[in-house]
């Protein structure tokens, strides 16, 4: 993904808020803001970042069981289905 036209400086954020909120929201890209020429902050509407945590979750669940199998502490696939349900779940709650 190319960033470079998603970086604004701190001083845009400052003078015009609402309208780089309204960008990110209408174009689902984070915008990268900076402070003194360094990447300080990221601008991403809710939707995005939500999805983005679920996503993140998934992974994490996931190379959890990879270490489990590695580890000889596998699980039948039913048992599996029901545990990842639950988890999933739960994604909503925080």
């Amino acid at each position: 993904m190319d960033h470079s036209k998603a970086i604004e400086p701190i001083t845009a954020l400052k003078s015009r808020s609402a309208e780089l909120i309204k960008r990110a929201r209408e174009s689902g890209r984070p915008i990268i803001i900076t402070q003194n020429g360094r990447a300080t902050a990221v601008v991403q509407d809710v939707e995005s970042y939500e999805r983005q945590r679920r996503a993140l979750q998934l992974l994490r669940l996931m190379a959890t069981g990879d270490r489990q199998l590695a580890a000889g502490e596998g699980v039948e696939h039913d048992e599996a289905m029901s545990r990842v349900r639950q988890r999933l779940s739960q994604l909503g709650d925080g």
